[in-house]
């Protein structure tokens, strides 16, 4: 998709549609700018600078029509760990280096692999991060004083324990405000930005009854400046590079992984379609960017891009005029901000984790008693109680364990005999037993994918199963879609010991994938091109001629239809001669 591409057929009718999103996604993002960058342990303007650098270039760079930046409540955990331990600073370095990691990975085209990320991993993060947004606001609705943030879960609700007795009725009553209009605004009024509703309607009542009896944005913080900050370059250095990059690769990962998703959302409900890997160099460039301008990590939006699209947007111009707005808004009305109570807006981060902690499809997951669900419990509790990055790292190992072990389950190895009541004699495991198993010739189904987890049981099932003066091998390969390099060198491991033994081995069916392998490693040089076969049945009638004719004198197993013949015959030599070449078992 060419950058020009997304504004194809763009109009004054556009323009106006774009205007008006813009407008009023910008008033829904500013209570949750301030609201993000208060939860993740930083001032409230530096969400509002976020919003104004990263959504302007999230969708003049992105590639997503409908796409809007921000800082957002899946990055509240990871920055606010960042800040306890490195400080603010140090952040803005961390979400640098995230966004170069988020550029490279859409150079060389990396946006498919957020795909391959389990969902109980998703689910399992999200829901944690859900609880830490809400357990984290507990002390701004109440307004306890005293508390200190901690790192940890346990050790913060253990501040919020000890500090109970502290709390204001006067803050716990504007919270219960903001949260009532939260709540009932959009069943009466769907179309007005409730957060932003909310946090007026309680800031104005607080104001009026209760001034200076509550704590305020302004006496927190300071007062909120009406203008950007000016550009600065944060210190760098080598050995803060590699402390961060870490942490920095969990804020690339997770902000690649919401903003794809929340472009996939986008195309959903406009019939759109993103291009994945330019919408990580857009978001690549808006974080290395904003941190010259005081601004926290940013990613897509979920919330906003669907406000954004229900609000009749019609191109990327409407996130672009969304951050003019909220510049719009901190340059005119800065000094009312500082005014915002901030038990009015724990309510609102509240509701947000309430929305983003995907609580059915967590339930969903659990009610299959599944490995899925010790994947999810294990990622939701180590997100909660150690780290994000923690959290990922083992959700995503236990994943690849788990599915390693299910693929390894799927291969079998099954040796087989042909039925002769069955049309063509399709090979069955049931015509093998003690009493009809040939001795000299072994044919088994492979099926599933010979890789590093299966190999070692593959190669075990044959060569316990297989006698050692087996003169041919016959493995059907048809159901084998692909073989990696462990794989093919214990399929060598097979073919060495049977060759070493006197014996052939020949392949029938073999898919292309392995068949490919096997020519590049030169393994079916040593095998023999001629002892490959399109059909089980051709394999068959070539192995009959390979057979020891003295060995089927008297042999009692009639294995194959023509051992009758083979074992009462004086001179089994002429017998091959009646041996049908036309057998085409099918796989």
């Amino acid at each position: 998709m060419k950058w020009s591409g997304r504004f194809v057929g763009y109009t004054i009718q556009s323009l106006r549609r774009d205007l008006v999103a813009g407008l009023i996604v910008g008033v829904v993002a500013i209570p949750l700018a301030m609201s993000f960058a208060i939860a993740s342990g930083v001032k409230p303007q530096y969400g509002i600078y976020t919003t104004i650098v990263a959504g302007f270039l999230i969708s003049l760079f992105g590639g997503s029509k409908f796409q809007i930046g921000g800082p957002t409540g899946a990055f509240v955990p990871i920055l606010l760990g960042i800040v306890l331990q490195f400080g603010y600073e140090n952040l803005l370095i961390a979400g640098m280096i995230a966004g170069v990691i988020l550029i490279l990975m859409g150079i060389f085209k990396l946006g498919i692999l957020i795909q391959f990320i389990p969902r109980p991993v998703t689910i399992g993060f999200t829901s944690g991060i859900a609880v830490i947004i809400f357990s984290g606001q507990i002390a701004n609705f109440l307004g306890l004083q005293h508390i200190k943030s901690h790192e940890y879960f346990l050790s913060n609700m253990k501040e919020i324990g000890t500090h109970l007795s502290t709390w204001n009725v006067y803050s716990a009553l504007t919270a219960v405000i903001c949260l009532a209009v939260l709540l009932f605004l959009p069943k009466i009024l769907p179309k007005l930005p409730a957060s932003l509703a909310g946090l007026i309607v309680s800031s104005v009542i607080a104001s009026i009854f209760f001034s200076e009896k509550i704590a305020t944005i302004g006496s927190t913080y300071g007062m909120i400046p009406d203008t950007l900050p000016k550009f600065s370059m944060p210190h760098l250095s080598l050995d803060i590079i590699i402390q961060l990059l870490p942490a920095a690769f969990v804020i690339a990962m997770l902000g690649g992984i919401e903003s794809l998703l929340s472009a996939v959302v986008a195309d959903g409900m406009t019939g759109s379609r993103h291009h994945s890997n330019r919408e990580l160099i857009g978001q690549g460039i808006a974080n290395v960017v904003t941190p010259f301008f005081g601004g926290i990590p940013a990613t897509g939006a979920i919330a906003r891009t669907a406000t954004n699209i229900r609000s009749g947007a019609a191109s990327p111009i409407s996130g672009m005029i969304h951050g003019l707005v909220v510049l719009s808004v901190l340059v005119l009305l800065a000094p009312f901000a500082s005014t915002i109570p901030l038990s009015s807006m724990a309510p609102i981060l509240m509701v947000v984790a309430w929305n983003m902690s995907e609580r059915k499809e967590f339930v969903h997951v659990l009610k299959t008693k599944s490995s899925d669900s010790i994947i999810l419990v294990i990622t939701f509790l180590l997100t909660v109680l150690t780290n994000l990055t923690t959290a990922v790292e083992i959700g995503l190992a236990l994943a690849i364990i788990i599915f390693v072990i299910r693929m390894r389950d799927i291969l079998t190895v099954t040796k087989v005999l042909p039925d002769p009541s069955m049309k063509n004699e399709k090979v069955k495991p049931y015509m093998v037993n003690e009493k009809h198993d040939c001795p000299q010739i072994s044919i088994y189904t492979i099926e599933g994918p010979l890789f590093f987890g299966a190999a070692d049981m593959f190669q075990k099932s044959i060569m316990d199963t297989t006698s050692s003066h087996v003169r041919v091998l016959l493995l059907r390969f048809g159901k084998v879609p692909f073989m990696d390099a462990t794989g093919e060198a214990n399929l060598a491991r097979i073919v060495h010991h049977v060759k070493n033994s006197g014996g052939t081995v020949l392949f029938s069916a073999m898919q292309s994938q392995p068949r490919a392998i096997m020519r590049k490693t030169g393994l079916d040089i040593r095998i023999g091109t001629e002892h490959f076969f399109d059909h089980t049945g051709e394999a068959i009638s070539f192995a009959l001629g390979k057979l020891n004719d003295n060995k089927c004198l008297g042999c009692s197993h009639f294995a194959f239809r023509e051992c009758t013949a083979l074992s009462s015959s004086k001179d089994g030599s002429k017998v091959i001669t009646y041996i049908d070449k036309s057998r085409s078992v099918d796989l």
